[in-house]
């Protein structure tokens, strides 16, 4: 097994950026009773055999086939990322922040080598999972998928990724050291952060680049998907103890089923994204509402006299009394509709128009 360079940082969402970024089943008890004249049958059962764990050879032969190395150019940076094919037709499971403001994203199979257009089906940013499908694959092996459920501390697993960037997967073993954590993340590509729950903490170097990749338990099972680690890339700056983070694929499949159901919701996002074309905050004072700290040069804000300090009060017909709120209300929308604003602006004045949404990167 290959082993890793040194390892470094804070709870960071581990992509890598170039450019100018970087579970209990409880069965009723038995009532006593007679039987008066049945016969009884003892039946006999042969223990399961025991668990025999892969070597490192076999688990990556058995794994590295099945993922994708993602590239996805965002404005001035690139970020490099891992996905985890799912169907011969190239589903891709994988994390939002590997794709989060892509103008355009491709994958490498490590199982034929050649390059896909991956078209983004969906996703989460809550959760921070991407459901991608990969443009004309056919026939590409699939990951195993194991149960979370099932894993305790102390399992033996491996995160396998696009570590650094380099295009060649690396393996990172580990054990489990900790199950449904709560972790405070920040995107080393763009600095914007989240809070990931119920997370399967462990001791492997899941390194920038890692992003989207599996983690699998000692048969190659998958039951994670690594998002977030300690490590960084500056090498100036002494090393932690590797800790890591990968979201359980019980909690990921219902995504993914979700996404390719086309079912959207508050926190899921099916199709193309739609934009607005501000740059929110929370409005301090009153009115209550998303004030704009930013506008984009001729978007649909702009084109409808949204200006920087106006707080924005209603959306496509909803109270808008914070960004979380617009970012709701967008949620329920597409490219191309037709939505009513209204806002107050920075000298107090009322405004409302009607607005037709671009179509952008995910967000």
């Amino acid at each position: 097994m290959t082993k890793r360079a040194s390892r470094r940082g804070l709870w960071t969402a581990v992509v890598l950026a170039a450019g100018l970024g970087g579970l209990a089943l409880v069965a009723p008890p038995l009532t006593p009773g007679t039987i008066e004249s049945a016969p009884v049958t003892v039946i006999t059962t042969t223990p399961p055999a025991p668990v025999v764990p892969l070597t490192p050879e076999e688990l990556s032969a058995r794994v590295v086939p099945t993922i994708v190395t993602i590239t996805a150019p965002a404005g001035f940076t690139t970020t490099a990322g891992t996905g985890i094919v799912l169907s011969p037709d190239g589903v891709v499971l994988t994390n939002h922040h590997v794709i989060s403001g892509a103008s355009d994203v491709t994958a490498v199979s490590m199982s034929n080598g050649l390059i896909y257009d991956a078209e983004i089906l969906g996703y989460d940013s809550v959760s921070d999972l991407a459901v991608l499908r990969l443009a004309g694959a056919t026939d590409l092996p699939v990951a195993v998928v194991g149960k979370s459920a099932e894993a305790a501390r102390g399992d033996a697993v491996t995160a396998i990724g696009n570590a650094e960037g380099g295009g060649v997967p690396v393996p990172a073993p580990g054990v489990i050291t900790n199950l449904g954590v709560t972790v405070n993340t920040r995107n080393a590509s763009d600095g914007s952060r989240n809070q990931l729950k119920g997370l399967i903490e462990v001791d492997a170097d899941i390194r920038p680049g890692d992003s989207g990749g599996p983690l699998v338990n000692a048969v190659g099972e998958l039951i994670g998907v690594s998002s977030a680690g300690n490590a960084v890339t500056d090498r100036t700056e002494t090393s932690p103890a590797p800790q890591s983070y990968a979201i359980p694929i019980d909690t990921a499949l219902p995504i993914v089923d979700q996404v390719l159901g086309g079912r959207s919701s508050e926190t899921v996002r099916v199709g193309p994204t739609p934009v607005l074309g501000v740059a929110v905050k929370d409005h301090a004072d009153m009115p209550a509402g998303a004030e704009v700290v930013a506008v984009s040069f001729d978007s649909p804000a702009e084109r409808v006299g949204l200006t920087k300090g106006a707080v924005i009060t209603e959306f496509g017909g909803s109270r808008i009394a914070s960004s979380a709120d617009l970012n709701a209300a967008m949620s329920s929308h597409r490219p191309g509709d037709t939505v009513a604003v209204t806002w107050v602006d920075v000298t107090g004045q009322p405004g409302t128009g009607s607005l037709v949404l671009d179509e952008g990167p995910p967000r």
